[in-house]
């Protein structure tokens, strides 16, 4: 029979209460305060297991493209990843050493992390995008004592320097030991291992839109226990099917797609695919009567030009995370399907911070309000002062069990990200009277024109809402007369032609919609550059731009169409 533990107890009364008070806003923040689980806590033995044993509810549902699926009940998980850990520990990985996954969403992904926490061992996940630089990178600073790879993948660990255990799940690899025979060990032991709340859990990389990937730690506390703002922030429920579009290797996939379901008790549905395709996505949607469901802004603008008719099945909680999300999507979903896409804020360093949650109030353009237990601030950049706008910031009085440790190897970082009693999150926002939290950008990439200051996401999701623009990027181009004017780099939809047309109806619309002193004065038509996982390196391009300030010869100006001429 299992053991309930102080720590469990805990852990379930906090849960229960943010369940309790789930569409109440004002009761959460007020009642609500991270669970006192004590010195030892180790949340796959400690909570999951507690959850899972003899549970045959689904706790993973997986269906590919060609119509196979799978199901896993809690207690199969439990049993699978017990499997896996016994043999992993026969295979001489323990407490402490860091364990590299780079798998896609298959059952071997979920059982081999919760395997690697019951031995007490340090996650480490890894994009499959990453190439052999990258992994050489990881492996090195990460300290990887092990690797867990799809076959499909070992090819890219050929020249990766180290002694670690290669282990391939798939087709046996040469010189790769087979993670099937994890298998073998048919009547493992239950783990009950003891870890201290402090110690080492995750090792995350950053995705490096600025500068080199930072390697982010965190504790046995700070995400496994640290995602009941997550599981808030979802609107997430026992019994409920939950859905949401991340990759696996990057922060927002263990956020949405392993702690917070799980946390609530609730299915994680997986829908793999090799090419986007909104309607069979919306059919897999009815057809698992999935109840929430998370998606970047990318996924949600392609969804609107689907037809959304058949309505939304079951959907109780829509959500998008990644990026803030642009007026025109949110108000296609609400007038289709009556839901209210909500959206909110966090980092590969913390959990969910601020957020829409379930039954707020939203305010258009509003990422919501700091979520419970989250001591959120704006700090105003040059004086250091609390402000109405500033760079958000946590206040490191009490520190937040939310927040990671700190940067691996990098003292001088962590020291500036928290100095002067605050975690600095390196982003910029408003807040108004009711506490409405408004982004405003990365403070890398606000910057001023004429005087004014410029948010490129507040241009960019102008620019979207021209049919002619898939993607955008706003950065300062040099000006003799302003210093510096908005420049639009653009990722033309389908159809549309790089030429002088398409330019000047791209600049015509963002005139219209646009206040004289935020106008986008250039676009030029290029192929963003980007990180690993998706996001936009702007860095790129302002370099791009004081480089070539003479002129770039494929950008378009204002000044050189007669209509959009003067101020």
């Amino acid at each position: 029979m299992t053991q309930i533990t102080p720590a469990y107890d805990a852990f379930r009364d906090a849960r229960d209460r943010l369940l309790a008070s789930r569409d109440d806003y004002d009761t959460a923040v007020r009642e609500f305060v991270w669970p006192e689980v004590g010195e030892t806590f180790n949340w796959a033995v400690d909570w999951f297991d507690r959850i899972a044993r003899g549970n045959d509810t689904t706790a993973l549902w997986i269906v590919e493209e060609n119509g196979d699926e799978a199901k896993y009940t809690f207690d199969e998980i439990a049993h699978r990843s017990d499997q896996v850990g016994r043999w992993l520990e026969r295979s001489g990985i323990g407490k402490g050493d860091a364990v590299m996954l780079m798998l896609g969403n298959q059952v071997e992904l979920w059982e081999s992390m919760l395997a690697v926490m019951k031995l007490g061992a340090v996650l480490m996940p890894t994009a499959a995008a990453a190439g052999p630089a990258d992994l050489t990178d990881r492996v090195t600073r990460g300290g990887a004592k092990a690797v867990i790879v799809g076959s499909a993948d070992t090819a890219k660990f050929d020249d990766v320097p180290g002694d670690f255990l290669r282990i391939a799940v798939g087709a046996s690899v040469d010189g790769w030991v087979s993670y099937g025979d994890a298998s073998d060990v048919t009547d493992p032991t239950p783990f009950e291992t003891v870890t201290a709340a402090t110690d080492r859990l995750l090792l995350y990389f950053t995705s490096g839109t600025t500068s080199r990937p930072k390697l982010v730690e965190h504790t046995q506390v700070s995400y496994p226990v640290g995602h009941l703002t997550t599981m808030y922030f979802l609107g997430v429920k026992p019994g409920d099917v939950h859905l949401n579009i991340s990759s696996p290797g990057w922060a927002k996939h263990a956020w949405s797609c392993f702690f917070a379901p799980w946390i609530a008790e609730a299915t994680i549905f997986v829908y793999n695919y090799s090419r986007f395709d909104a309607p069979s996505l919306l059919n897999q949607i009815r057809r698992a009567n999935v109840t929430t469901f998370c998606a970047p802004p990318t996924v949600w603008r392609m969804l609107i030009q689907a037809d959304l008719s058949g309505g939304p099945g079951v959907l109780r909680e829509t959500i998008g995370a990644g990026e803030p999300l642009n007026p025109e999507v949110i108000g296609r979903i609400r007038s289709e399907w009556g839901l209210t896409i909500r959206d909110g804020f966090g980092q590969t360093e913390t959990t969910a911070l601020v957020a829409n949650s379930p039954g707020s109030e939203l305010k258009s353009g509003s990422m919501g309000r700091p979520l419970p237990g989250v001591p959120v601030v704006l700090v105003d950049p040059a004086t250091g002062e609390l402000a109405d706008e500033g760079e958000i910031c946590l206040d490191l009085t009490v520190r937040p069990l939310n927040l990671m440790t700190g940067y691996v190897g990098n003292a001088e970082r962590n020291s500036e990200v928290m100095a002067g009693g605050y975690y600095h999150t390196g982003d910029v926002a408003s807040r108004d009277a009711e506490g409405y939290i408004t982004y405003v950008g990365r403070t890398d990439d606000v910057f001023k024109a004429s005087d004014y200051k410029v948010s490129p996401f507040e241009l960019e999701s102008v620019l979207i809402e021209h049919p002619a623009v898939a993607e955008a990027a706003v950065v300062p181009a040099p000006d003799e007369t302003r210093l510096a004017v908005p420049k639009a780099y653009i990722a033309l939809a389908a159809g549309w032609e790089p030429n002088e047309d398409t330019a000047f109806q791209i600049l015509k619309y963002a005139r219209e919609h646009l206040a004289p002193y935020l106008r986008v004065r250039r676009i030029e038509f290029y192929e963003l550059p980007k990180t690993m996982s998706g996001k936009i390196r702007r860095v790129e391009l302002r370099n791009r731009e004081l480089a070539e300030s003479a002129g770039i010869s494929g950008e378009y100006r204002d000044d050189q169409f007669p209509a959009l001429r003067g101020n």
